[in-house]
């Protein structure tokens, strides 16, 4: 019920909602500093719950009104409406434009920053016409500018009433705001009917069924309220037996026992017994088919007027609802003043419904040819005052299919600025409608088309069917076909589907001829198979690849393309590091990714730039890998990328400082990317990536139970995901069962990843070390297996070739020799690390040589070594290995070394 309601009829108080007013209250007061406004401002989240009239809007009302009393809280509030639930970000630019308006432009940007170009489109104070915008960066725009208010005003009340209504995205955006209310000064206080909880957002549905928000849930009132209610606004003379009847007619629901009253009071009907009989009659007339047919009474031109209004829904402007009726703005104003006085709409300049029964009431009332023509004219309406497709498409979507490729054509410019702010979804919906148009056949394959690329960032399946449609057409054109052929392969990778996504380019290979087209789609069949954990074929690939880039210098992207999964492929498979470099060199422009190829360009994906990174991590090139992570961190922020895509970069970046031996910095990468990955959603391939990557690094500072806590949080093992990780999974996952002292399964898991990959021929060291893990889980028992595992470890570390893998592959090979060898060992060990930039690995040697000579009774060389290495250690944030060097030093009688 609106506030003008509350102000001409005061008998609508908030009967019987002590309890909850006194909840809404202290929140507002938590808000305000306390009851002397002094104390810190405590935010929340405050949820009212119940069945359509019970009262929600009321007790917003009531809050918005404490807040007011406070002065120095800023309130914003919103509706969702059954009529804008296909509007992306309605509620959104309904709840935060108030505050924006006033703003000059200059003032907009200021606030917004970078996130101006980002957010901008979806909050309506920037045109839609940039490319498709990352749905979670444009979340993560508002929540910029929502703690912006509320840092320049102090203190914020957001208030949304029937958030069942609300729209997909902004319901989106305020199901992940709210989890981040606990730490600022914002309260947000939202009502909603629990039997009509969308189905479109079952965050939404968790949020407010989750065990730390309870909801406040409003009941019928009961006999007693209703009559003081009576009594109240027709006199202290209501007897008993009408004020019963009255809670009998309206069940105790508030909105309909006011409305009841009203009529009561209308119809100058005495509050006494024998008035009684006639309630039921009146309280019909108030839902339903009651309301439809006293609305009937008033007249067919009214009638057809409260149907124009249902059909715009909200900010209903006298004009266009009698334009929609098929009168003039004058005799609009009568049927408005009419629909006034039947208590049915209200407002002057811009109407609304009383309460959003009536409006739906009226809605499904609408003969649906007369529904149909009303929304085709209202679509015309929006476009005309210049509003835009996207604006107008809620009422597209409503017209009935006849073939018209003007529609068509509107319906697909809604989509792109749809894309443009956001919301994939409603582009979706745009243009599904498109398709049962149907658009012209020659337009046909391109809807399909656009249809798919609509859905990749947020539903890979989906993508994969329209695509697959828009491929088997003949209608589209070459360039388009390439490119569906390319986003379809790159939806069933993101879908966990490695092996369709290879099949589907070399299906498509063999009928694109000679040229850049060809060999992109070559390049994405090499990619998916290339990084397939159990791939098929894999020393044909990699023999091809080889061959088809001997001679390739990197002209343009497609060769560049093809050179950075060679390099990639080298590396995996321990060729010479320095040649492996080459190849990643040429894969580059200048040292930078070409014009093309960068991380947001979505002819070739991000996939590309991450193996170039990736290589040069483990080739010891990390001042390399770190500008191109980092680069793809800047790039993807500006972009409003906040999705996989940044999660990749977090994680890739911790990779590059896991490797140079910061394992505070990496912990810390490591972790944003997994809290980035987290909000997709549990079980995205993303997280696998992260996940062991963390947990590699916990183990190399020394922290076992946090390593086994994320492995535990994660599911972490067996089975594992059909792409490679970094690094590979099943050496971790063995790694970590060693240190947990479960040696039978790691030797059983660290067996079956040494099969997989010396079948594929993967033998870099550092990236899957099973082979040194296994000689030291079997040692115990099969000492001369051990040292044939970890010799072996030692050849393809020095065919490899960078210092660390040699340095490493020798430290560890150490451990399983006779002591004099084993000293010379690391001897050798540490001077290729002194060299590398990876300073983990060194520290390991220097303290493992400090011990092998304090162990050979050399123990005043051995204080030099292990007083390095627990230097170097405390550096990289290597607890256990400090640890042990302090040990170490305690033993050779230096423990004061520092």
């Amino acid at each position: 019920m609106t506030g003008q309601q509350h102000e001409r009829r005061p008998y609508t108080a908030l009967f019987e909602r002590d309890q909850e007013v006194a909840t809404a209250q202290r929140a507002v007061t938590d808000l305000c500093g306390g009851t002397d406004g002094n104390g810190p401002a405590t935010g929340g989240l405050l949820l009212f719950s119940g069945e359509a009239g019970v009262g929600k809007t009321a007790l917003l009302g009531e809050a918005r009104r404490l807040a007011a009393e406070h002065g120095d809280c800023t309130v914003l509030s919103a509706r969702g409406s059954e009529q804008t639930q296909s509007v992306p970000f309605h509620v959104v630019r309904q709840l935060l434009q108030p505050a924006l308006a006033p703003m000059e432009e200059r003032e907009r940007r200021r606030m917004l920053g970078d996130w101006y170009d980002i957010a901008g489109p979806a909050l309506g104070i920037a045109p839609p016409t940039g490319p498709q915008a990352d749905p979670q960066g444009v979340r993560d725009g508002i929540d910029w500018l929502v703690m912006q208010l509320a840092m320049a005003r102090g203190r914020l009340l957001l208030v949304v009433d029937d958030a069942h209504w609300v729209d997909a995205a902004s319901l989106s955006w305020l199901t992940s705001f709210a989890l981040r209310l606990a730490d600022l000064p914002i309260l947000l206080v939202v009502a909603y009917r629990p039997a009509e909880l969308p189905k479109h957002s079952p965050a939404f549905h968790d949020l407010v069924t989750g065990r730390g928000n309870r909801p406040v849930t409003l009941h019928p009132l009961t006999p007693g309220a209703v009559a003081e209610m009576v009594r109240t606004a027709m006199g202290r003379e209501a007897d008993d037996p009408f004020c019963r009847e009255v809670w009998a007619v309206t069940g105790g629901n508030p909105y309909e026992a006011v409305e009841l009253v009203a009529k009561a009071r209308d119809r100058s009907l005495a509050p006494l017994e024998e008035s009684a009989a006639l309630l039921r009659e009146l309280g019909a007339a108030a839902r339903g088919s009651g309301l439809v047919a006293r609305l009937e009474r008033l007249g067919n031109a009214t009638t057809r007027f409260a149907w124009g209004a249902s059909v715009l829904g909200t900010e209903i402007s006298v004009r266009v609802a009698a334009m929609l009726a098929g009168m003039s703005p004058a005799e609009g104003a009568v049927c408005a003043d009419r629909l006034r006085e039947a208590r049915i709409l209200t407002g002057a300049a811009d109407l609304e419904f009383v309460h959003p029964l009536i409006a739906t009431a009226i809605y499904q009332a609408v003969p649906s040819a007369a529904r149909t023509a009303m929304h085709g004219l209202a679509a015309w309406a929006v476009t005309n005052a210049g509003h835009g497709a996207a604006a107008a498409s809620r009422h597209l979507l409503e017209v009935h299919p006849e073939g018209d490729a003007d529609l068509v054509r509107q319906l697909r410019d809604a989509a792109r600025e749809h894309l443009a702010v956001g919301a994939p979804e409603a582009a979706q919906r745009c243009l599904e409608r498109a398709l049962a148009e149907p658009p012209p056949e020659e337009e046909r394959a391109a809807v399909l088309y656009e249809l798919g690329c609509s859905a990749l960032l947020t539903s890979p399946p989906t993508t994969i069917n329209h695509l697959r449609s828009a491929l088997s057409l003949a209608g589209l054109p070459k360039d388009l076909r390439v490119d569906a052929t390319y986003r379809l392969s790159q939806a069933y990778a993101h879908n966990s589907q490695l092996s369709e996504a290879a099949k589907v380019v070399a299906e498509h290979v063999v009928r694109t001829p000679d040229g850049p087209g060809r060999m992109r789609l070559q390049a994405a069949h090499y990619l998916w198979k290339g990084i397939q954990l159990e791939e098929e074929g894999a020393h044909e690939r990699y023999r091809e690849v080889a061959e088809l880039t001997r001679h390739l210098d990197g002209r343009d992207n497609a060769e560049r393309a093809l050179l950075a999964l060679r390099a990639f492929d080298a590396m995996i498979h321990a060729e010479d590091a320095l040649q492996v470099a080459e190849l990643a060199d040429r894969a580059l422009v200048d040292g930078r990714l070409a014009d093309g190829m960068g991380w947001t360009n979505t002819e070739w994906g991000f996939e590309l730039p991450s193996i170039i990174g990736i290589t040069y991590a483990y080739t010891d090139r990390l001042d390399r890998a770190e500008e191109l992570f980092t680069e793809a961190v800047r790039e993807f922020e500006i972009s409003g990328w906040r999705g996989g895509h940044l999660a990749f970069a977090h994680e890739f970046l911790g990779l590059v400082h896991r490797r140079r031996g910061d394992l505070d910095r990496a912990e810390g990468f490591l972790r944003e990317g997994l809290r980035l990955a987290d909000r997709l959603g549990p079980g995205v391939p993303i997280q696998w990536d992260g996940t062991c990557l963390l947990i590699d690094t916990l183990l190399a500072r020394g922290r076992l139970d946090e390593a086994q806590a994320i492995a535990e949080k994660y599911s972490f093992g067996p089975p594992y995901p059909p792409a490679m990780v970094m690094p590979d999974a099943a050496c971790v996952v063995g790694r970590l069962l060693l240190a947990l002292g479960r040696t039978k399964e790691a030797v059983a898991e660290l067996e079956a990843a040494g099969h997989r990959l010396e079948e594929r021929g993967r033998h870099n060291t550092l990236w899957a070390p099973w082979a040194l893990d296994l000689a030291a889980a079997v040692a115990p028992e099969e000492p001369e297996r051990a040292r044939e595992l970890a010799d072996r470890a030692v050849r393809y570390a020095l065919r490899f070739g960078t210092d660390t893998a040699i340095g490493e592959a020798l430290r560890r090979a150490a451990s399983l020799a006779e002591p004099a060898e084993a000293l010379s060992r690391l001897e050798e060990a540490v001077r290729h690390l002194a060299g590398s930039p990876c300073r983990h690995e060194y520290a390991l040697a220097l303290v493992d040589h400090g011990r092998a000579l304090e162990r050979a009774g050399r123990a005043a060389e051995a204080a030099g070594p292990l007083g390095e290495g627990l230097r170097i250690a405390g550096e990289c944030g290597a607890d256990g290995l400090a640890g042990r060097a302090r040990e170490a030093l305690a033993l050779v009688g230096a423990a004061d070394t520092p």
